[in-house]
């Protein structure tokens, strides 16, 4: 992962630390009342300071503006899977996600070959 896009929900200092820490440029947009002190998170300090001197050039900058793709995602995976998981332990958690992220992935793919069947 090289970058993470993400609402207001997700601005914090762990989130911001954490994506510093593990190389990730984060496309948090912040809340709407932060302001530009440090208070210990420089990333975040930077991200504020871009984002209240030029939101515009912000957004393009980070693809902020494709966040809608991965909602877009999202909404598809809860609507054929529902938004539960019937395991219990994380790792099996995990691998749940993973298989029905597989057989998504199959879905979209027999979907368009079938889209290109019906076209020749």
């Amino acid at each position: 992962m090289t970058k993470a896009l993400a609402d207001p929900a997700y601005d914090s200092k762990n989130n911001f630390s954490y994506l510093y820490n593990n190389d990730i440029v984060p496309a948090i947009k912040v809340r709407k009342n932060s302001s530009g002190r440090s208070c210990g998170c420089y990333p975040r300090k930077v991200s504020v300071i871009s984002q209240i001197g030029n939101y515009d050039y912000w957004k393009g900058s980070v693809s902020y503006g494709k966040r809608w793709i991965v909602e877009s995602v999202f909404s598809v995976l809860r609507r054929i899977f529902g938004e539960h998981v019937m395991a219990h332990k994380r790792q099996n958690m995990v691998k749940e996600l993973e298989l029905k992220m597989v057989l998504y992935t199959n879905l979209c793919q027999r979907r368009r070959k079938l889209s290109y069947a019906r076209n020749m």
